[in-house]
């Protein structure tokens, strides 16, 4: 091999499009397999580009970015974490998994905590699942990036605002403070949340304050005030704090609290104040003030009438302060309710009359001379002469209508879907809690709809985000149309949505309206000249029968999601509690099977073969059970296929292989006639990389002759890929190892591989077998194999024979051998040993049935 191997695979001319891979692998099958894999999703899915050594890759990742880093661990010039740690380094930006053998697993996991997205075994890799694999791990990695993108624009937002802000639940605790509010009161968004916004304030306006808020509540009416904040360094910060109730409907689920730091206004008051005196000494210089600071100020005399504006509040009005003077105040200085749209109460006389500072209403708008209408806050106060009494009036007010649909609209995006508007997870919880307090009390139900659209990532993938994005709000669009007003349709994220159904009187309303969704999806999406289809698969949960909280039904109705998804999608499945039980139940016995293999809890069972002329064992099949500390005697089929699915079935088909041929080397030590054994073999197993490997260094480590050892595999493994199975059967054949055809009659049954293949033994499948005596068919299958075995001069063995009629009925039909309960249960090795040693274990004249 050179020290450079490089090879592109590009799938056709739409490689352009592909997403980019970097292979680094110096294993040439291993890298085929994964090419092979990869190349078999698409015409633009992957573009595959393959290096052997690690100098080669960090040079590729120098000079080109790749989506995807796919990193062998062993590499001839670099391994293990070091050599991750180097394309790591080098691809920051890059999807890197880590491709692991079961020797390395270890590693890979300690990759991972080093920044690896994921890591695959290698023994497991096909054309199905490398590429679902691959775009999972991309599209959780995307759903990841957009979600902290949201996360970091509605922040940047936030933090943009010169406006304090301070969210607290309904219960008055603190979830949120922006920039702004940690800049006023000095303190951290540590120090802030769970804490009551009233710690903040100034010692000595506390007492104050919180009667205010306590008059506000007591009256329904907006609270608004202003206090001091004491910051650690002494400091004092002078702050306007406006208060408004977070709405859903006429609920309130908690506060949002404006804090605008008026210490410079403050200060601009006071030397208004100052300056009162000094008046006519002083005119100019506080002319210089007040139009050199950011609020408007406008003063009245007596009667109300303008006695001077500042360039701001002559902005702000519309009006200069020559054209204003003298004009009664409410011409200049027009105010609307924002709400009633009726003229407010003008603050300032309200000032004079009571003698003290007052504010303007919360929703106040400020009617320019053209029209132009802006939101307002302000603070009016009494002017006194130098005899004390009041002689007029002064308003400062400023514009807030960027802050408050700033606060309105951070408000909305708290709550909200960015994509599509739908509420979003946070908003669905509030609402669920009220949902179920009119259900209790009005004795309804609750339904929770999972949905999720299927052939979603095909659309997205083929014709772009943008589509997608579209289709999303059209989806949307659709669903808030199906149901009532009072139920919520909310984007879980991606392409999954979760619908709130409000008091349905039974089980069956949640499935109407399922396929009135369905109906409704149906119907072809036209977005930019594109006609688009998707179906959706539904879980429902209903409360209280499946959960009494939004976690438990969402999770539930998650679960039933997914089994309308194995179904074959388009449909709708309410949630059983048996679903959690199968996953739970699977979960566990995975875990199980990985203690078993490591403190040794399996072991063989033996089943004797027998020669139907002459009653004499001819060999044995090894069968695994497992003993369980807790469960007992496990058999196979409680526990195998779900060792092939995860990849277990490789260590474990391992451990039966050596532990039979240590076995029958154990016998023949020991002077017993020994038997050939047979082992299953599993598709797994017969496809791993190292399989032909294994059998010969087991067979050496045991010392066991070869001719005692029978391997077993189905019609379906061997005609998976007839070419390499002929290959790997022919390397095993050249070995002196025995190969048997297991449950013949149920696959292919394709007659010209058996020419192929080096076989030396048909088992007729003992679902053929069990009828034999009652079924025609069965029994003219049966005989045709047995004929066909030995003009082929194959043995023919027959399973599961369990009656006397069936062993008749094989003898007849010269069937060479037999094996089932009729003659012995598979047995434990010591058990197995005593048939060894009595008599070869030959049939008796006559047997039970």
């Amino acid at each position: 091999m050179n020290d450079i191997q490089t090879t592109v695979l590009r799938v056709d001319d739409a490689a352009e499009y592909a997403t980019t891979v970097l292979l680094i692998e110096d294993d040439p099958a291993d890298a085929r397999l994964i090419q092979d894999a990869l190349a078999g999703t698409g015409s633009s899915a992957f573009r595959v580009e393959w290096v052997t050594r690690l100098a080669d890759a960090l040079e590729r990742l120098g000079t080109e970015r790749f989506e995807v880093v796919l990193l062998d661990l062993s590499l001839p010039d670099g391994n293990g974490l070091e050599a991750f740690d180097q394309v790591f380094q080098a691809a920051p930006d890059s999807l890197v998994l880590v491709l692991s053998g079961l020797t390395d697993e270890e590693t890979a996991r300690e990759a991972m905590a080093r920044g690896a997205h994921d890591y695959f075994s290698k023994g497991h890799v096909d054309a199905h699942w490398l590429p679902r694999a691959l775009r999972y791990v991309m599209e959780r990695k995307a759903a990841r990036g957009a979600l902290q993108s949201s996360e970091e624009r509605f922040r940047a937002m936030s933090d943009a605002s010169p406006l304090g802000i301070f969210v607290s639940d309904a219960e008055g605790s603190c979830i949120y403070t922006n920039a702004a509010y940690h800049t006023i009161s000095g303190l951290t968004l540590e120090q802030t949340l769970g804490t009551n916004w009233s710690m903040a304030i100034h010692p000595e306006d506390r007492e104050r304050v919180q009667a205010e808020w306590r008059d506000a509540a007591r009256g329904q009416v907006p609270f608004q005030t202003e206090f001091r904040f004491l910051q650690e360094d002494e400091s004092i910060v002078w702050t306007r704090v406006n208060s408004a109730a977070m709405l859903d409907g006429t609920r309130w689920f908690g506060l949002v609290q404006t804090v605008e730091d008026i210490t410079e206004r403050k200060s601009a008051e006071f030397v208004l104040q100052t300056a009162e005196e000094a008046l006519f000494e002083e005119k100019e210089r506080a002319q210089v003030t007040l139009n050199s600071i950011g609020d408007a100020v406008l003063t009245t005399d007596l009667l109300g009438r303008v006695t001077y504006l500042n360039l701001v509040a002559e902005a702000m009005t519309g009006w200069s302060c020559e054209a204003a003077l003298g004009r009664p105040v409410s011409e200049v200085f027009n105010i609307l309710d924002g709400t009633t749209r009726l003229t407010a109460a003008n603050p300032m006389q309200r000032a004079m009359a009571e003698n003290e500072s007052v504010g303007l209403g919360s929703d106040c708008l400020l009617v320019r001379r053209d029209g132009f209408e802006s939101a307002i806050e302000d603070s009016a106060a009494p002017i006194h002469n130098r005899e004390g009494r009041v002689t007029g009036a002064v308003i400062v007010f400023h514009d807030v209508s960027e802050s408050r649909a700033m606060a309105l609209e951070m408000a909305h995006l708290a709550q909200h879907d960015f994509l599509t508007s739908l509420p979003n997870r946070l908003l669905l919880t509030e609402r669920f809690s009220h949902t179920i307090g009119l259900a209790r009390r009005h004795e309804k139900q609750v339904g929770l709809l999972f949905l999720d659209l299927d052939n979603f990532k095909h659309i997205n993938d083929s014709l772009g985000h943008a589509i997608g994005d579209r289709l999303l709000q059209s989806v949307a669009n659709r669903l808030v149309g199906c149901v009532r007003t009072t139920d919520t349709v909310c984007r879980q994220g991606g392409d999954e949505f979760v619908i709130l159904l409000a008091e349905i009187g039974q089980p069956q309303d949640a499935a109407q309206i399922a396929e009135t969704l369905r109906a409704a999806l149906a119907m072809p999406h036209q977005i930019d000249g594109h006609e688009l289809h998707v179906s959706l698969s539904i879980g429902i949960s209903i409360f209280p029968d499946d959960g009494i909280d939004v976690d438990t039904l969402m999770q539930n109705a998650d679960t039933a999601m997914y089994h309308a998804k194995a179904s074959g999608r388009d449909n709708y499945q309410f949630f059983k509690a048996d679903m959690n039980a199968r996953a739970v139940r699977r979960m566990f016995v995975e875990s199980s099977l990985r203690r078993a293999l490591k403190l040794g809890e399996f072991l063989l069972h033996y089943q004797p073969k027998i020669d139907l002329a002459s009653g004499a064992m001819t060999g044995a099949e090894a069968l695994i059970r497992w003993q369980d500390p807790e469960a007992g005697l496990v058999t196979p089929g409680q526990f195998v296929p779900i060792a092939e699915e995860n990849g277990l079935i490789v260590p474990v088909g391992r451990w039966v292989l050596r532990e039979a041929c240590r076995q029958v080397q154990a016998w023949l030590d020991a002077g017993l006639r020994a038997v050939p054994v047979s082992v299953n073999i599993s598709a797994v197993e017969f496809r791993h990389d190292g399989f032909l490997e294994g059998v010969a260094q087991i067979l050496k480590e045991t010392g066991l002759a070869p001719r005692y050892l029978e391997l077993e595999l189905t019609e379906s493994i061997l005609m998976h890929d007839a070419e390499s199975s002929t290959s790997v059967l022919a390397a095993l054949k050249a070995m002196g190892v025995q190969l048997a055809i297991d449950d013949f009659g149920t696959g292919y049954s394709s007659l010209s591989y058996l020419k192929r293949f080096p076989i030396d033994t048909l088992k007729i499948d003992q679902s053929f077998v069990r009828d034999i005596c009652s079924d025609a068919d069965d029994a003219t299958i049966v005989a045709a194999v047995i004929g066909m075995g030995k003009n082929l001069k194959l043995r023919v063995i027959a399973e599961g024979v369990e009656t006397h009629e069936q062993l008749a009925f094989l003898q007849a039909r010269h069937c060479g051998e037999g094996q089932g309960f009729h003659f012995s249960p598979p047995v434990p090795a010591e058990a197995f040993a005593r048939l060894l040693v009595s008599g070869n274990g030959r049939l008796p004249q006559h047997p039970p049935d």
